[in-house]
Parts: structure tokens; sequence; C-alpha cells
């Protein structure tokens, strides 16, 4: 037994130190890394916290686009919920600084555009149309929802041991000699 609990504590850490370092991404990352878009779009991002959309339905307008129905104060509301941790991928880029990114597959039109936020280090943050102590308007899906409190710290967070790696294509040259019937025809 006594053998066992080093070997356990051991095994413990090696597997732990194998799982991805998540860090935020931020505008100096971005500038220092110089993606083009195309790169951009090969980057796997991840949310810092989970984000909570909502939106009244009327019963003149009772489209469901996804997500799921709920009564809130004797209101029915379509609720989509972005879960902490959930991968998203780059769709494409409004402007220089902002990332429309998606998190659901399926709709292209089921984005949420993030931007470096200089209250927060320049970290990539929600972007929204409106803010309120509450809550933020925003465009997903072609329509206006609310997004909860907890939306104005979520964050974009990346794996920077793969963003930084360079895909590098090389080749070794073989030489190149001169023929020796060159070399006496041009004596």
């Amino acid at each position: 037994m006594k053998t066992f609990f080093p070997f356990a504590i051991l095994s413990f850490i090696l597997l732990s130190s194998c799982g991805r370092t998540l860090s935020p991404f931020t505008a100096r990352v971005y500038d220092e890394g110089r993606f083009t878009e195309a790169e951009l779009k090969r980057i796997q991002f991840y949310l810092s916290e989970p984000i909570v959309l909502t939106r009244e339905l009327r019963a003149e307008k009772a489209e469901v686009i996804s997500g799921e129905i709920k009564l809130v104060n004797g209101q029915q509301v379509e609720q989509v919920v972005i879960p902490k941790g959930t991968p998203g991928a780059v769709l494409f880029t409004p402007d220089r600084e902002r990332l429309a990114i998606s998190f659901e597959s399926g709709s292209d039109d089921r984005y949420l555009i993030f931007g470096p936020n200089p209250t927060m280090n320049d970290r990539y943050t929600l972007r929204a149309s409106d803010w309120d102590r509450r809550a933020a308007i925003v465009t997903y899906n072609g329509r206006k929802w609310r997004a909860g409190g907890s939306a104005a710290l979520a964050t974009l967070l990346v794996d920077l041991r793969k963003v930084d790696q360079v895909s590098v294509r090389s080749r070794t040259a073989g030489g190149r000699r001169v023929d020796e019937w060159r070399l006496l025809k041009s004596f």
C-alpha cells in the first residue's frame, strides 16, 4: 500500500499535465500572431463563462429558432444556453478587431461578436449593441436577444501551445553542378 500512494500521485500529476491549458485570447496575442482570417478559422476557441440568451415570444411570433421554451414571469421565452468551456470557431471577421464566433453547428447565422475590451486587459469579450446593469442586447440568428449579467465576463480562451505552433514546410536543396560540356563550351 505504501508504494501505491506515491505511484498514484505521480500518475495524477502526469495525466493532469497532458490536458489543455487555456489562456485568454487578447489583442496582444492577436497582434503578435498576425493572423489572417483563414488562420483564425483554424484556431479552436473556448468560452470562459456561460452565456444565457433569452428572447420573449409573442403569440403572433411564436417561431422557435433554437434552444428551449420556458415560462418566466408569466411570459413565454426562448432560451439558448452556451455553457462554460463550449468550443467555438470563427465564421468571419467583421473588421480587423472583431471576431464572429459560432458555438453551434448547422447555421452560419448563429454567432456572437467578440472584441478586445480595454477594461479587461484587452481580452476578447462579448460585444453587444446595448448594455445595462443586468443584461446586454446581442444579435443572434438574425434576432435580438438578452444576454444575462455573466455574459459581460465571458471571454474567449485558446490553447496557446496550439496557437503558437507554426507549420513549416521545409526542403533541402541538393545543389547544382555545372555540366562539363557547358564548361568546355564556354572556353
